[in-house]
């Protein structure tokens, strides 16, 4: 029977596969070779862990059985040809979604022992219930279709509910993980993308404050992947309280623009306040993340 490899083993592993796709020049070959071993990888942590495996597909399913659900509620009150036009690019993202979850299920680990967990848990469910409801809106941007406000509304109440209620389960179960944190972050940023994109749409929300409000995930984003990609090193993004001030003043602005109209009277007296609060967060929390980064590395 093949010994399961260590939690160091694993991140030589990673140190080696990255330093090879920088030594081949990130040429196409050496992205597939990248891209094979790690999908290896991960085969192999979810073989040793069937457990966690079995998991997966569970959830897995449960995301199949959503997505068919909301396709055939499109069928029923939007009409076949609109339901034909989502399903392709709602399949995909969730697909994107359940794939992405695999590929990293050996970050599913305690951020305090470090130690494996064997399933899933349900605060990550939580968490890919709103990157369902982030590929739907995704799917019907790339279907062409238009999307409601109130339907809008809906999918981003939902988004906030689950975003506070996976914390608060990962905190009282103690199952806060690696894994957690980038599938927390990835459906905030594609929920965000994909609201900002239905406001521009509607003509509530300019493209060009639209992009900036997005760049709030997607600096950090790119931050990462280049520090991982090209030093082999990761750049730690956890909270600040500069960054989750940024998050709840984006997240009320974003509620003040997809209120219903008779609400409009009370939502355009705090618009103007509130995106200059959102503004300067949003610039300040990138700042003292990177302050905080820079006090890990000389710690080090």
């Amino acid at each position: 029977m093949s010994k399961q490899p260590t939690i160091d083993g694993e991140k030589q592993f990673v140190v080696d596969l990255l330093t090879t796709l920088q030594t081949e020049r990130f040429s196409a070959l050496a992205w597939w070779r990248f891209l094979v071993r790690s999908w290896d990888m991960s085969c192999e942590t979810a073989n040793h862990n069937p457990s966690l495996k079995h998991s997966w597909w569970r959830v897995t399913l449960l995301m199949g059985v959503l997505t068919a659900l909301v396709c055939l509620s499109t069928g029923f009150f939007e009409g076949f040809s609109f339901a034909l036009r989502l399903t392709p690019g709602f399949v995909c993202f969730v697909g994107w979604q359940q794939s992405d979850l695999f590929w990293h299920l050996g970050l599913n680990r305690s951020t305090h022992t470090n130690a494996l967990f064997s399933t899933v848990g349900v605060a990550n469910v939580l968490t890919g219930v709103r990157g369902l409801g982030a590929a739907f809106l995704l799917g019907r941007l790339v279907g062409g279709l238009s999307t409601p406000i109130w339907l809008a509304l809906v999918v981003f109440l939902v988004g906030v509910l689950t975003d506070i209620l996976d914390g608060l389960v990962a905190r009282y179960t103690k199952t806060q993980s690696k894994l957690g944190q980038i599938i927390d972050g990835e459906a905030d940023f594609c929920l965000y993308l994909a609201l900002s994109v239905i406001l521009v749409q509607n003509a509530i929300l300019t493209p060009w404050l639209g992009t900036l409000l997005v760049l709030r995930f997607f600096v950090p984003l790119i931050a990462a992947l280049l520090s991982y990609f090209l030093f082999a090193h990761p750049v730690r993004f956890g909270s600040t309280l500069w960054g989750k001030g940024a998050g709840i003043a984006q997240c009320l602005y974003f509620m003040v623009l997809l209120a219903p109209k008779q609400f409009m009277e009370t939502t355009h007296s705090i618009d103007t306040p509130l995106l200059i609060v959102t503004l300067l967060l949003t610039f300040m929390a990138p700042i003292a993340q990177i302050l905080k980064n820079s006090r890990v590395f000389a710690s080090v």
